[in-house]
Parts: structure tokens; C-alpha cells; sequence
């Protein structure tokens, strides 16, 4: 699975790299077609309370891309968000499809 890691106006360090690609990692354990998952990180322009906004997009086979967005205070806690985001949804097509093969 490829995993990549990008950033908006926004410089990546490694560490966000590597977390991100943590986090990505793990959202193949709930489905296995998963081919490619895109983070990328922008930063939102709020000048009083900076914001990050991250959207992942899940590439499976045989279906659309899936798409989750998520904003947080910092890059670490977007990425939480999105990838939960992204987890239920392919939870939820797994369970989609087992359905429909009864």
C-alpha cells in the first residue's frame, strides 16, 4: 500500500510524516483492498487560532475514492480525527459488502 504525505502551505516535518504514515498504516487492518491513502495537511486561515485542516482519500478497489476531512488545533490531532473518519467508513463499506454476498 502507498502511503503519501503532503503539505499545503505548510511544511511537513518528519515527524508529522512518520504519524501520519502510522496512522495510515493501520487503516488497512479493516480493509484489505485498500491501495493508496493521500494525507494531506494545510493549515486554515484563521489568524487569531490557527487551525490545520487534513483530508485523507482512501483508495480502494472497485469503488470511488473515500474522503474524510477533519480540522484541529494542531497537525497531530487533524490527523487523528481524519483517520477515525476514515476508518468508519471502511468499516462500514466492509460491512456493505459482507451483507450483500448473503
Amino acid at each position: 500500500m502507498r502511503v503519501d504525505v503532503v503539505g499545503r502551505h505548510f511544511e511537513v516535518t518528519d515527524a508529522i510524516r512518520q504519524y501520519a504514515w502510522n496512522k495510515a498504516e493501520k487503516l488497512s487492518k479493516f480493509f484489505d483492498g485498500l491501495q493508496a491513502v493521500t494525507v494531506t495537511i494545510q493549515p486554515q486561515d484563521h489568524t487569531h487560532s490557527p487551525q490545520y485542516e487534513v483530508e485523507l482519500v482512501l483508495d480502494v478497489e472497485k469503488h470511488a475514492d473515500f474522503i474524510a476531512k477533519a480540522t484541529g488545533k494542531d497537525p497531530y490531532a487533524a490527523i487523528d480525527l481524519a483517520s477515525e473518519k476514515g476508518e468508519r467508513q471502511l468499516r462500514d463499506f466492509k460491512e456493505k459488502l459482507k451483507q450483500n454476498k448473503h
